[in-house]
């Protein structure tokens, strides 16, 4: 598990692209065989991905938890952006189709994943907060995941929106995790651009075809920064940043956040005129 340090707007300023590459973009969330996890000192959100192809993979605790297993003290996420694939938790088997969630409560110990066809991978991605008390362990569909629509076509952001973990879908201590679906011909997500400075945020990118990407902006509002951004590719978002981005084709991408709230609708908005 890779560990990454907060890096304030100051710093941010004065970065190069490699430099902001290094400290908010995790390129690599999938392997095969393999769990991939980066530990953010932003809101201490754990984020990566497993992708079981050929085995089964058990979650591991990590020596910086300093923990007897990964979930004595946290929660966590799971969506499934990949093939058909199964989540064993506690002994209980829990399948999930391409964009189902399950969510995992605090104290539970052994967590396993497989797919179950080697030649459509589960890619199963991970988002993990800290938790002081226990939720049940709950499974829900896309169907499940309160559809939104929104934006428009004239605008380039016409969009449907699925939340999962949130107030008034599953509950949990402080995670808040869903996803976004671009509308055939729409590009901008998050547009208007906003901060939540009481909470940190990472998205996911997926469905994002071959030889496309994803223009991803950050930074302060009057001093945004930008990074290429591909297919499974994931981006950590201070608080203190706007999150937006623009694709060279429609995609998708989950968002997922931590911190002192859990109200879906507790953003600061920013006027475009005001963005530099």
């Amino acid at each position: 598990m890779q560990i990454r340090y907060e890096s304030g707007p100051r710093e941010v300023e004065r970065m190069n692209t490699s430099e902001l590459r290094a400290d908010f973009l995790v390129e690599t969330v999938f392997r095969d065989d393999a769990i991939e996890l980066v530990y953010t000192h932003y809101d201490r959100l754990i984020v990566g991905g497993v992708k079981p192809v050929y085995k089964s993979l058990l979650l591991p605790t990590y020596d910086a938890l300093k923990s007897d297993y990964f979930l004595e003290r946290r929660e966590l996420g799971i969506i499934n952006v990949g093939g058909k694939g199964k989540v064993t938790a506690e002994g209980t088997a829990y399948e999930l189709e391409k964009l189902s969630c399950l969510y995992v409560g605090k104290g539970t110990e052994t967590l396993k994943f497989e797919s179950l066809d080697a030649e459509q991978p589960a890619l199963f991605y991970l988002l993990s907060t800290p938790a002081h008390k226990e939720y049940p362990t709950t499974l829900y569909t896309k169907e499940q995941a309160f559809p939104m629509t929104i934006g428009a076509p004239e605008t380039s952001n016409h969009r449907t929106v699925y939340k999962y973990i949130h107030a008034d879908g599953i509950d949990s201590c402080q995670l808040v995790m869903g996803l976004t679906i671009l509308h055939n011909g729409s590009i901008w997500n998050t547009m208007p651009p906003h901060v939540h400075d009481r909470r940190a945020e990472i998205y996911l990118y997926f469905d994002v075809s071959e030889h496309h990407g994803v223009m991803h902006f950050m930074g302060k509002p009057d001093e945004t920064r930008h990074m290429w951004v591909r297919n499974h590719q994931a981006i950590i978002s201070p608080p203190w940043s706007i999150h937006s981005g623009a694709g060279s084709a429609s995609y998708s991408f989950i968002w997922g956040m931590g911190g002192e709230n859990k109200d879906y609708t507790d953003m600061d908005f920013v006027d475009l005129a005001d963005l530099r």
